[in-house]
């Protein structure tokens, strides 16, 4: 999103579209951008500061951390104010500032249960080895595997 300073009434201007999926970076993982960065904002100009205040969207394609499955997710935030550094004119370009609005709303832990249609957010229970008897033909989880470091203490104490 670009704003000409020489061409920003005093009064303040009103920019409404997308900027391109790409604004996010995401590396291939476990978040994609499923659609562009929606905005509708107000933009004013201060001395040497330009105030953008609106809403913005965006969705997202997360992996859920409890099932795996995936589901779309949408981050919007409906009431944003960013404050951006100006010099006396030129062209400001405010993408980066609204992409980090929206990243910073992703969830730490998303879950299929908060998705735009909410899923069934339940661990598969073939993965979970805890309490399985042998004959279920689930191995144990490698940690109770290893060996108890607590036997070598325990010979100790029977010797005496």
């Amino acid at each position: 999103m670009k704003i000409e300073l020489v061409n920003l009434p005093e009064e303040g201007k009103t920019y409404t579209g997308e900027i391109p999926a790409e604004v996010f970076e995401l590396s291939e993982g476990l978040t994609k951008a499923a659609s562009p960065l929606r905005y509708d904002l107000m933009v004013q100009r201060f001395d040497s500061e330009l105030l953008v205040t609106g809403a913005l969207s965006a969705t997202f394609e997360l992996t859920c951390m409890r099932s795996l499955h995936t589901f779309l997710q949408t981050i919007e935030i409906p009431s944003v104010t960013v404050s951006i550094e100006i010099a006396d004119s030129g062209v400001i370009n405010a993408s980066e500032a609204l992409r980090e609005e929206i990243l910073i709303e992703l969830p730490d832990n998303p879950r299929c249960e908060n998705g735009d249609e909410p899923g069934s957010c339940e661990i598969d229970p073939r993965y979970l080895a805890v309490d399985k008897v042998p004959e279920a033909g689930v191995d144990n989880a490698p940690a109770q595997d290893k060996p108890n470091p607590w036997d070598a203490l325990d010979a100790l104490k029977a010797d005496t």
